[in-house]
């Protein structure tokens, strides 16, 4: 009976967690200002206002529009979560009724990285009494802000007008007008009582249980090695575990895809666990592959070289050794230098095969990656180093570095310069589509099959259910299921 009713809280607990707190994607949109400003045009001290024109005539009866949208659910919103086309530019769609467009402007980005979807690839745009929004990827609590100046259409009359309508949906979520509020709204207040209510049945249900584990808890202990750009991940996703499962415990050695690959085959451990940037070499036949996310790489510069975009051609020109200088493919006058992975490295062995058509990397020239080391060949510095953070930490301290990390990894530092490849950003969306080359599959490697009770496996498990997939979305990347074309992840 205890047994039955924690089943019944947990399940309840995992659908309020599932569908109230963390909710379904939720794109909201705000009116911030709905202005006439006809009488302030008019004024003395109208000054610039008076200069609200279309077409090269002032605008008679102008109204000003500040717009605000937002994600404000609890998931990451990506260009594909748009219900429209896919060769759609267009996302989203305001109508003003009454009223045509004249001209807007974006005045507020919460993120630098929204600035793309608004100056490349198009889908921002006026047409008659609609405000065009485009496909728009959108952190949590990102937003961005239009200010526009309508005219009153031909034939209307009165001061007011219906309010705008948004015209769009969002796959698996919804669109809502959001409001500012003082105070806590009474949908929380209700759902914060139900919540305490949920919570001291299921504390008095475990009071008189006789067991406290989890269910899919494993006991024991587990070594995890391999990839370097996994390991973020793989860290999080232990420790969350380790908090539901205290009678877990993991050892954490990640020093590459290549060496915790061998590693697995030579000691032939059952309780060790490796995770590789696609699939192993030939020659280790005991070991068994899993698909666990679709993992996304990015070409970064140093901020200094005046790059930001690179055709596959050139990025080969410049491993062969054919670019010496940025100014000669656009850039500034800087030196190029190369800041690579050791070999055994899964994040170089993907740039090899997804970027490089198959060729591999040359060696290394240099130890501090600024100068030739003693009777080295004249031409491109190279230099390597061990992990994805040393990489990223290089290329930032480097004039004229190029080199390349997890997507993750290489985001959010202003010294560092991603690089587009033919235009496309690296995004889910992209590369999903084909457009962007640069990613490759995460998968985690067993001796064999383990036992389905073992710690290995139910590790495997979390991380492709719920929080561990949440914790893989968090780092940038998507689960597998989260696909268009959830195949590509599988081995080949």
């Amino acid at each position: 009976m205890a047994l039955a009713m924690i089943g019944v809280a947990v399940t309840t607990v995992a659908a309020v967690y599932e569908f109230v707190l963390k909710g379904r994607k939720r794109l909201g949109y705000r009116v911030q200002m709905d202005t006439t400003v006809t009488d302030v045009v008019q004024s003395e001290h109208a000054g610039p206002l008076r200069e609200l024109r279309e077409g090269g005539d002032p605008l008679a009866k102008p109204t000003l529009v500040l717009l605000r949208i937002e994600n404000n659910g609890a998931t990451f919103i990506d260009t594909h979560d748009y219900a429209v086309l896919d060769d759609s530019l267009v996302g989203l769609r305001v109508r003003f009724p009454g009223r045509r467009v004249a001209g807007m402007v974006v005045t507020e980005l919460s993120d630098d990285y929204l600035r793309d979807s608004f100056t490349n690839g198009g889908g921002f745009a006026a047409d008659g009494d609609l405000i065009e929004l485009p496909r728009t990827p959108m952190n949590r609590s990102a937003h961005y802000k239009i200010l526009a100046a309508l005219e009153r259409a031909d034939g209307s009359a009165g001061a007011t007008f219906d309010p705008p309508e948004v015209i769009g949906g969002i796959k698996g979520g919804r669109i809502v007008e959001t409001q500012s509020r003082t105070g806590t709204p009474k949908r929380a207040i209700a759902l914060i009582g139900f919540l305490v209510v949920l919570v001291v049945a299921q504390l008095l249900v475990f009071l008189r249980s006789n067991t406290t584990t989890p269910m899919d808890c494993a006991t024991g202990r587990l070594k995890v090695v391999g990839s370097t750009a996994f390991a973020p991940i793989v860290r999080e996703a232990a420790e969350s575990y380790r908090q539901l499962c205290p009678g877990a415990e993991f050892v954490i050695d990640m020093r590459g895809s290549g060496e915790g690959l061998q590693a697995l085959h030579t000691t032939a451990d059952a309780n060790t666990l490796a995770f590789s940037d696609g699939e192993k070499p030939d020659g280790m036949p005991a070991l068994l592959p899993r698909p666990i996310a679709f993992f996304l790489f990015t070409m970064m510069t140093n901020a200094g070289t005046g790059v930001q975009d690179l055709t596959p051609e050139q990025i080969q020109r410049i491993y062969r050794g054919e670019v010496t200088n940025w100014q000669e493919i656009g850039g500034k006058d800087v030196p190029v230098r190369l800041i690579s992975r050791n070999p055994g490295s899964g994040t170089r062995a993907a740039l090899q095969r997804r970027v490089l058509g198959g060729v591999r990397e040359p060696g290394s020239n240099s130890d501090d990656c600024r100068t030739l080391d003693p009777g080295a060949a004249q031409g491109v510095l190279r230099c390597a180093r061990d992990s994805t953070e040393d990489v990223v930490r290089a290329v930032a301290e480097t004039p004229g570095a190029l080199g390349y990390a997890e997507l993750g990894a290489a985001t959010g530092h202003d010294d560092l310069t991603l690089v587009r490849i033919s235009g496309h950003r690296a995004t889910v969306s992209e590369a999903d589509h084909g457009a962007y080359p640069f990613w490759e599959t995460e998968y985690g490697y067993t001796l064999g099959e383990p036992d389905a009770h073992s710690l290995a496996a139910s590790f495997l498990r979390y991380l492709t259910n719920q929080v561990g997939a949440d914790i893989i979305r968090a780092n940038g990347d998507r689960p597998c299921a989260d696909l268009a074309n959830p195949a590509i992840c599988q081995p080949a």
